[in-house]
């Protein structure tokens, strides 16, 4: 999975929204009212793309559920939203899971939130029986150029077990559509996947995903790393 309310990165600028706005917002992505009553178009937020995101996660985990809660303050500040997405679906004998988190700062034109910045964004989904635990290490953010590592590790010994791996960068249409891409999986040493990859050259995000297959189960997920010329904005 990729982003859940998210589209480009921005700068907020407007006032931070109510509790009131931050309850409604929650209701409306779980169904109850609609989300153009609590959203306006703005920088950074596309109305019409939410929207569309919340379809396609509601056709694809039927018991999807948002909870928003009071995040971390910044560095410079501001105030940040906590997002959570949970869901599930069943195929088969298959049962899938997923988990997935973003910080945000939005604003509000005062009548409704009309502005976001994703701060961070991370997805997991897991198939089979065992909740396999995984680590994602991989930065938030990158300087533009920067060589970064790309890993994600099974955090319990593999004990012989023989282990599969992939990793793709998303592209914008891919994330904006919640596009499961292709991936070529090779086997893996050392209980996980490792990889140097690159930041682009120009200020954006990079959406990584990847994919680790085991025998016990599948574990699917995502990571968007942004990508900034400015050190001092590493570490928000």
């Amino acid at each position: 999975m990729a982003a859940l309310l998210a589209s480009a990165p921005s700068l907020a600028a407007a006032a931070v929204p109510s509790s009131a706005q931050l309850q409604a917002l929650e209701a409306a992505l779980n169904g109850s009212g609609e989300l153009s009553a609590v959203l306006e178009s703005g920088p950074g937020l596309d109305v019409t793309l939410v929207e569309l995101r919340r379809r396609s996660l509601k056709q694809q985990f039927p018991d999807a559920r948002w909870q928003l809660s009071t995040g971390k303050p910044l560095r410079d500040g501001r105030s940040t939203v906590q997002l959570q997405l949970s869901g599930s679906r069943q195929e088969g004998p298959t049962r899938y899971r997923l988990e997935a988190q973003q910080q945000l700062v939005l604003g509000s034109s005062g009548g409704r939130i009309n502005a976001q910045t994703v701060i961070r964004e991370q997805s997991l989904l897991r198939s089979g029986e065992a909740e396999l635990p995984v680590s994602l290490l991989i930065p938030d953010a990158v300087l533009t150029g920067q060589r970064y590592d790309v890993d994600a590790l099974f955090d319990e010994p593999l004990e012989g077990a023989v282990a599969a791996g992939g990793l793709v960068a998303l592209t914008g249409q891919q994330v904006n559509a919640l596009e499961s891409p292709e991936l070529q999986l090779g086997a893996l040493g050392g209980g996980g996947l490792f990889k140097s990859v690159q930041a682009p050259f120009t200020p954006g995000a990079q959406t990584w995903a990847i994919l680790l297959v085991h025998p016990k189960g599948i574990v699917s997920a995502t990571k968007r790393v942004l990508v900034v010329a400015d050190k001092a904005q590493l570490n928000p």
